[in-house]
């Protein structure tokens, strides 16, 4: 305990304690001054809104329940009020303006280990909870749990895994994930579990998980939680409770408001809890309260823990986790230990980002040709899978005997390159066909939207598909991969093409998926790789990343990495263009080398060749793809 505000009825601990050794959490403990003890005990998980727990909802209910014989505890979750975990010591400052975009960040580094972000979060929880429980004013048998939005979330989570919490009443966060993907779409990633649906769960299963005891849902008609999905949960887990004969144990309130923790709703709470927390009945209301300032409540000298305590954040926390791992793949000290270490990574490489390796059927459908000068132009829409369009432009030069064909991919499309003087019509006037195609969310097929003023497209690009895979034990990655592939097939059926000598192109961010590609299948014969992110390390080594979510692969590290598969493609020939960091900035020439060095000596001992080339801003095609097939 840090400090003590004494007020009437109840005082306001300053509380500092560690989750983890070294990974400080601030918290606020409101104790009754009033009457007898023990009392009942309160877990008040926060939401994201500014103030982390000095925010003017929290404080009220937080007071209330103090004045009512309850203890109650908040805590700064890891990225708000004092605990942010990505600070700028110059401006004095979190360096993301949203807490939800900070914790998404963090929430990369953590996939990449394998990891939920919540693990970080859930854990402080539970850490709250047994400093709670430790305190003799707490009566242990009395113990109940709620919070609003990201606190309706962890509310739901800690009350699942928790036998120590008795009643829990989460708001504006049960809605069912069916609903989820048809109107917002996954939040933060604190609040995906992955891989949840995969593992055939749902939002109804964290009631059931905590049946059959005293579970209240809060909800407001106009939240962009989906109502109707809150009610199709609530019937699910009534249901449940029935089976129990403990329907009087489980119950809905509605609030015909936005979301928020509003106060009918926790009034409701008040009458919950003093129902089977007191056996007794709830007649107060809400009373008016002093609101403090976040100064006032807060625990450390500045007002963050990053300058006055310091200690370990979640991404010092989860690079200790990435440099213990050893994926422990076969060495490669000759061309017989080859076949070895190719199959172990594209084993490994497969299963984790849920490439679809079954053989596909490719159709397509022709919507016109372009006629330009030495080539024509088809549009198409090829189908590897029945339901997955793909776009796609053919680029075949006027010429009768069968080419070489470069399949190409642009992290802007198809079409970035395929004017009259652009890139690909130089691949066709070195007398190669080309098939320009956009991967699913790419192109034409881009389902990002920044209108609203989030900044989630610029860190994240297409948030939505990107953890909806996840949470189906897939990637995008993976998928795109499928996509690529199934441009290869095409091509190879192809009677202008020689299908032994098809090249990949992939650039900007359709270069990872177009590596995974290159990996997978040997008919690609040659690869080049544009701007392409040089590791999933460089993400983990590095407190911010931006546009890596999409060529993110769950767990990846434990395994693999990037240049691992650029090691499987040999002996083929790989030219790695301009590799960038995790920020998308370009490395160092030496520093690019550096990273491909061990890849770049299995290939010399595979008989192959890996080049790690760097291309000028103004330097045209022919200073890096001469050549390539």
């Amino acid at each position: 305990m840090v400090g003590t505000i004494q007020k009437d009825g109840y005082k306001i601990e300053k509380i500092i304690f560690e989750s983890q050794p070294g990974f400080f959490v601030t918290a606020n403990l409101y104790v009754p001054t009033r009457g007898d003890g023990p009392f009942p005990g309160v877990l008040y998980p926060l939401g994201h809104e500014q103030g982390g727990k000095s925010h003017d909802a929290w404080q009220r209910m937080l007071i209330t329940l103090a004045r009512n014989g309850y203890v109650a505890i908040a805590w700064d979750p890891a990225g708000q009020g004092e605990r942010a975990q990505i600070y700028d010591p110059d401006f004095d400052q979190r360096k993301l303006i949203r807490s939800t975009t900070e914790h998404t960040v963090l929430g990369v580094e953590c996939l990449l280990a394998g990891d939920n972000f919540a693990r970080y979060t859930i854990w402080d929880g539970i850490r709250a909870l047994d400093y709670l429980l430790s305190r003799p004013e707490v009566d242990t048998s009395r113990i109940a749990c709620t919070g609003n939005s990201g606190g309706g979330t962890h509310t739901s989570y800690i009350s699942a895994l928790e036998d120590r919490i008795h009643v829990a009443a989460p708001s504006c966060y049960l809605t069912g994930w069916g609903k989820l993907v048809e109107t917002i779409g996954p939040q933060d990633a604190e609040q995906v579990l992955l891989p949840w649906i995969a593992a055939g769960l749902d939002h109804g299963d964290f009631p059931l998980a905590f049946a059959p005891r005293p579970f209240l849902m809060l909800t407001a008609i106009r939240d962009f939680f989906s109502i109707v999905g809150a009610r199709e949960v609530f019937a699910e887990a009534k249901q449940v409770y029935g089976i129990f004969g403990a329907e009087d144990k489980i119950d809905k309130a509605e609030v015909d408001r936005g979301h928020g923790y509003h106060q009918p709703n926790r009034i409701r709470a008040y009458e919950w809890f003093a129902k089977w927390l007191k056996k007794e009945l709830y007649k107060d209301g809400e009373p008016d309260v002093e609101v403090l300032e976040f100064e006032d409540l807060a625990c450390t000298p500045t007002g963050r823990v990053a300058n006055s305590i310091g200690g370990e954040t979640v991404f010092t926390l989860n690079k200790k986790r990435v440099d213990s791992f050893d994926p422990k793949l076969p060495e490669v000290t000759g061309k017989s230990d080859l076949g070895a270490f190719q199959k172990e990574v594209r084993d490994r490489a497969a299963r984790l980002s849920g490439f679809d390796q079954e053989k596909r059927t490719v159709s397509s459908e022709t919507y016109g040709d372009i006629a330009r000068q030495g080539y024509r132009v088809e549009k198409l829409l090829l189908r590897g899978q029945p339901e997955i369009p793909i776009p796609a432009l053919f680029f075949s030069p006027n010429t009768r005997s069968r080419k070489p064909a470069v399949l190409y991919l642009h992290g802007r499309g198809k079409s970035a390159e395929a004017a009259p003087g652009g890139e690909i019509e130089w691949f066709v006037k070195q007398g190669l066909a080309v098939l320009a195609l956009d991967p699913r969310g790419m192109g034409e097929t881009d389902r990002v939207d920044d209108r609203n003023g989030s900044d989630f497209p610029r860190y994240f690009g297409d948030y939505e598909s990107a953890m909806t895979s996840f949470l189906l034990a897939k990637s995008l990655v993976g998928m795109r991969a499928s996509d690529i592939l199934a441009g290869v097939d095409w091509l190879s059926a192809r009677g202008e093409v020689l299908p032994n000598r098809i090249a990949i192109v992939g650039k900007g961010k359709a270069a990872v998926p177009a590596l995974y590609a290159a990996a997978f299948d040997e008919r690609i014969a040659a690869a080049a790789f544009e701007d392409m992110l040089a590791s999933y390390r460089t993400v983990t080594d590095n407190r911010i990343n931006r546009d890596v979510l999409e060529n993110v692969v769950v767990g990846a590290l434990r395994e693999y990495d990037l240049p691992d598969l650029a090691a499987a493609i040999a002996p083929r020939p790989v030219r790695l263009i301009n590799p960038v960091d995790q920020l998308g900035v370009r490395l160092w020439p030496e520093k690019a080398a550096q990273a491909y060095e061990q890849a770049a000596s299995v290939h010399a001992t595979a008989g192959g060749k890996l080049q790690v080339l760097r291309r000028k801003t103004e330097a045209g095609p022919e200073t890096v793809y001469a050549d390539l097939i």
